[in-house]
């Protein structure tokens, strides 16, 4: 997750994340991609606001999750906590900090599991099978139309989406204006005869997210037939992009910033910072064409002390509403489609998951990265090596 999860009121340096999926050895989340804030106004939470007029039989009990931290984490009390205690009798202590998998590990390999509940990230999740680190999710106390609707790729054996967000294509619209001929697709990013610019990409340090989509894109592979890379056709269309990139961005807000003071004219972006800073008068433009789509969803540390509790617990903050609550305090395009029907449309048009961007858009494959090759390393692991030896050549 990101790293502090405070949101962005104005361009600040931040703590250098750990890629995405984050392996840091296995990634922990990079938090500064959820800073960002809400362009347009608040809409008033009362429309959605949980009510319990007649409150189901209680359950005595307590319960103990991790919520990442900063205004994230306030954001889940409001949307999530609150209303959860009222309609269950539950307390529930609230931690406003991260889990990276390595500390889960820990947790459960030493019988020191204290969280019932953890926001688990797409890579993470990918290594629950191996790992053994998270328990199955029940999903027979969910309700066929909230469990139908949550995003197919977000919704695992181990954990249960709830935030998506995308890498996608931004340009500025002063070096590429209307009436002229504008990129539309990463091969077009690639094309600097047609398009010519300053270009940045996200590094490909981390392993589990890099440039490598884009790259086979760029090189003309069907979206559908991305996975499993071809780690080699990957560089060898990297070697054609890379003489044309000025940085390769590490952190969220150092692709804002370059974005900002327009250094660069094509860009990979988070869709958050790139929405941040549009909303802000900036003359930039999104293309949700082939988004690369990432997710954070919920689960439970093996062992959990209250796992029936935290069952309940996520299914209860996946369902529609508590998304729509949610994503009108921290914007990050909901997991559950039905959420779009309880916000408004011009909100619901600046997230990744917005239905209209979907077809477009590509879900990252955290199984592949995820993957042990004959020499017990991982895809992540293997990209990683592979990059830190290219990117000094």
């Amino acid at each position: 997750m990101p790293e502090t999860k405070a949101v962005c009121l104005k361009l600040r340096k931040e703590k250098k994340p750990v890629s995405g999926g984050k392996i840091e050895g296995e990634q922990t989340m990079s938090i500064d991609r959820r800073r960002f804030i809400q362009g347009t106004s608040a809409v008033a939470l009362g429309a959605i606001s949980y009510e319990t007029p007649h409150a189901a039989a209680k359950s005595p009990g307590e319960l103990t999750v991790a919520l990442n931290g900063g205004e994230y984490a306030k954001a889940c009390i409001e949307a999530y906590v609150k209303p959860f205690e009222a309609e269950t009798g539950i307390k529930v202590t609230s931690i406003s900090d991260e889990v990276s998998a390595s500390q889960l590990e820990l947790m459960v390999s030493t019988n020191s599991v204290s969280l019932d509940v953890i926001p688990v990230e797409s890579y993470m999740d990918a290594q629950a099978p191996k790992k053994g680190y998270l328990e199955k999710i029940d999903y027979s106390i969910y309700k066929k139309d909230e469990l139908d609707a949550i995003l197919d790729f977000t919704k695992t054996a181990y954990s249960v989406g709830s935030i998506v967000y995308a890498f996608c294509m931004v340009y500025n619209t002063e070096k590429f204006p209307a009436g002229k001929p504008r990129p539309a697709s990463w091969a077009e990013f690639w094309d600097v005869s047609e398009y010519p610019g300053v270009r940045t990409l996200v590094s490909g340090e981390g392993g589990s997210q890099g440039p490598w989509e884009q790259a086979l894109l760029a090189d003309g592979v069907p979206a559908d037939a991305i996975y499993p890379i071809d780690i080699d056709r990957v560089f060898a269309s990297l070697d054609k992009i890379k003489p044309h990139i000025r940085k390769w961005w590490t952190t969220g807000s150092e692709i804002q910033q370059m974005m900002h003071d327009k250094v660069v004219d094509l860009a990979e972006s988070y869709d958050g910072r790139a929405t941040v800073l549009r909303d802000g008068g900036a003359p930039i433009e999104i293309n949700r064409n082939q988004s690369l789509l990432t997710w954070e969803g919920w689960g439970i540390p093996k062992g959990s002390p209250n796992g029936h509790n935290a069952q309940r617990f996520i299914e209860f903050i996946t369902r529609a509403d508590r998304q729509a609550a949610f994503v009108q305090l921290m914007p990050y395009g909901p997991a559950n489609r039905n959420a779009f029907k309880l916000i408004p449309k011009e909100l619901g048009r600046k997230f990744a998951s917005y239905p209209d961007y979907l077809a477009s858009s590509i879900p990252h494959n955290p199984k592949w990265y995820a993957e042990v090759g004959s020499d017990g390393a991982t895809n992540a692991e293997r990209l990683t090596q592979r990059w830190n030896e290219w990117v000094l050549q």
